[in-house]
């Protein structure tokens, strides 16, 4: 959804799986998707899912000079602790690799208790809850995708 906002000809998917550090090198805007928690937020569970590996790796990648946003998916019933740590998870990692994160959310308008997400009044990227709230999730795509086009400096 996230891509389709943007165009289909300006966005290009890399799957986490697949990615290695080279594929990040050609672009200066980068926009990661993510899971709302996983292995690598809960120390009792094991590392070894695609996202483990590749934050991993993130870490000995220069992303100087790259500006980087980060979407995640979320539930802040089940979840309303940790609701999308991911994205807390994720943007430390993109800054202890020099990235410039953009994207940044308000907080008001979203229910939880405790996120790794958070600064301040804001998310450090999207969060999305399909679980709980799919009728905002295309609204909310809109509005980030328009300010990340103002970050990124993209035609509009």
């Amino acid at each position: 959804m996230v891509a389709s906002e943007f165009g289909e000809d300006t966005a290009i998917l890399i799957p986490v799986k697949d990615a290695t550090e080279m594929d990040l090198e050609p672009y200066s805007n980068i926009v990661f998707g993510g899971p709302t928690v996983g292995t690598h937020t809960w120390r009792d569970s094991p590392h070894n899912t695609d996202w483990d590996l590749f934050l991993a790796r993130l870490v000995k990648i220069n992303l100087e000079k790259k500006k980087c946003a980060i979407f995640g998916l979320g539930d802040h019933v089940s979840y309303a602790h940790h609701f999308v740590d991911d994205i807390g998870v994720m943007a430390q990692r993109l800054e202890e690799a020099g990235a410039q994160l953009v994207g940044h959310v308000p907080v008001s308008g979203y229910t939880f208790e405790q996120s790794l997400a958070q600064r301040g009044d804001m998310f450090l990227g999207l969060p999305l809850d399909e679980d709980f709230e799919p009728e905002k999730t295309q609204g909310r795509i809109s509005n980030w995708v328009l300010q990340l086009q103002k970050e990124f400096m993209l035609p509009a």
